[in-house]
């Protein structure tokens, strides 16, 4: 196998991060490779608002963790043993996991494929990261970090144009040191059709 396919195969979402901060090295490579990704007709309309104000990123990720209602896990349904999410332990306070960088995605409200040009940005940002030993995990429903006056203060701040909605976060860190990387799920059968 090459080695862009073995990123691809040992790329894991990760919720436990170091405190220190990533190598700007890094972040510039990691936010090229999302300025490549591909977008519907072109339009490269994503933006990519990157934050490393560790009290900015924790006070979004609280109100994003407000303003979230995951399924509860339970024994035989969960998202990761390894690395809990929100949706696994209601303990957790942060939908950010006190990752040190927060890349929140924007796109245009009244595009038909924002959501698609999101998710191809942040999939080719997070191949980047896992190639750089930089730890990852795409959180949806962006907007919902910004769902209150704060939020709504740091779209001012940040200067975010009124036609555009945060689509999703990329979390950006170092696995914190002695966490295995996770373990991949077996891959579930019968899921490729051919004709």
């Amino acid at each position: 196998m090459g080695e862009l396919i073995d990123t691809i195969l040992r790329r894991r979402s990760i919720r436990r991060f170091e405190e220190r901060q990533i190598d700007e090295e890094a972040l510039r490579v990691i936010l090229e490779a999302g300025l490549y990704a591909p977008s519907a007709g072109g339009r490269q309309g994503v933006l990519f608002a990157v934050c490393q104000n560790r009290e900015v990123n924790e006070r979004l990720g609280r109100i994003k963790r407000a303003n979230s209602s995951p399924k509860m896990a339970t024994k035989d349904s969960f998202v990761s043993k390894e690395q809990p999410s929100i949706a696994d332990d209601p303990e957790i306070k942060s939908a950010f996991y006190g990752a040190p960088t927060v890349v929140t995605l924007f796109a245009p409200k009244n595009f038909l494929f924002a959501a698609e040009d999101c998710a191809a940005a942040a999939e080719n940002m997070m191949l980047a990261a896992e190639s750089l030993g930089v730890g990852s995990c795409y959180i949806g429903q962006g907007w919902t970090a910004f769902d209150d006056g704060y939020g709504q203060d740091v779209l001012r701040l940040w200067d975010i144009r009124r036609d555009y909605y945060a689509v999703a976060q990329v979390l950006l860190g170092y696995p914190r040191e002695g966490d295995a990387h996770p373990t991949p799920k077996p891959r579930k059968a019968g899921r490729v059709l051919r004709f």
